[in-house]
């Protein structure tokens, strides 16, 4: 009997098991293979080993793109996080017109990045932008290497801040409301009930926003691309335009591959982290 149900659990695990072995492991290990050739996409594949690894590393592009990376995230991530919690605290409260509002925060999010930083190309046009019209001044937006990555952070948090809002307005919900009564009797206002209550009981869902926005913002390319393409100056030039730019436009895929494999570490490191300093901070039992 025991053998059957285990069979019946490996049978019901085995779709999502093979998706992730070949949508999200495999491609792991291909890259890895591929890093340690120098290969130009058509013409044979010669080994170099660790090549490609030490050319990057003492390569400036790298830790540029490491650093705009990291920087964009810092830009966008916490401004998203703490923008979409007071957006979700309004809505929440099911204002007349809040259901509308809903539908209207989330439709940057379900469009695609591509098509947005098209939009918002025209819209930083420095000449007949929409913007610089209703400012009415001259701003080189995407053009300027001070102001282009902060452009790009901004788009990305307009395109966020919906979505993190719903899964904010959703661990909302999981408050008890006998726990905001009790600290009303006890004299406590909105602003220390919001950072000693509100906060503190949104710790897994904010675990979770941290985690998927921090991997995101490292893989972001499609809206980058269409704003900047990387300049000026490589100034937005994240780690995944890096990644085209090796293969694509200097076929280089072992160099390219090298980067996917070093952001993939990057990426678990970072993970474990948030994980470790999250899971002695958060609080699930809510009753």
């Amino acid at each position: 009997m025991s053998s059957r149900r285990s069979l019946l659990g490996w049978m019901l695990v085995a779709p999502a098991t093979i998706g992730v072995a070949c949508f999200l492991i495999l491609p792991v290990l291909l890259a890895l293979g591929v890093s340690f050739f120098d290969w130009d996409l058509l013409g044979t594949r010669d080994f170099v080993g660790l090549e490609n690894y030490r050319s990057l590393l003492a390569d400036g592009a790298l830790l540029n793109s490491l650093l705009v990376t990291a920087v964009f995230t810092l830009l966008s991530v916490p401004l998203s996080l703490a923008l979409g919690l007071i957006l979700a605290t309004q809505l929440v409260r099911a204002l007349p017109g809040s259901a509308v509002v809903r539908v209207i925060v989330v439709i940057p999010w379900v469009c695609a990045p591509l098509a947005l930083g098209v939009v918002w190309t025209w819209i930083f046009q420095p000449s007949t932008g929409a913007l610089n019209t209703l400012l009415g001044i001259r701003v080189e937006w995407l053009t300027d290497p001070t102001l282009a990555l902060p452009a790009v952070a901004f788009v990305a948090i307009w395109q966020n801040v919906g979505y993190i809002s719903l899964f904010f307005q959703a661990g909302l919900g999981r408050i008890p409301d006998s726990i905001y009564e009790a600290a009303r009797l006890d004299g406590a206002g909105p602003f220390q009930t919001l950072r000693h209550m509100t906060i503190p009981l949104l710790r897994p869902t904010t675990f979770f926003l941290a985690i998927t926005q921090v991997v995101a913002s490292f893989q972001v390319f499609d809206m980058v691309y269409a704003l900047t393409g990387g300049g000026p100056r490589h100034r937005t030039e994240v780690i995944a335009s890096l990644i085209y730019h090796e293969a694509f436009q200097n076929s280089h895929l072992g160099r390219a591959s090298a980067v996917a494999v070093i952001l993939f570490l990057l990426l678990v490191v970072i993970t474990v982290v948030q994980q470790r300093w999250f899971s002695s901070r958060i609080t699930y039992d809510m009753s």
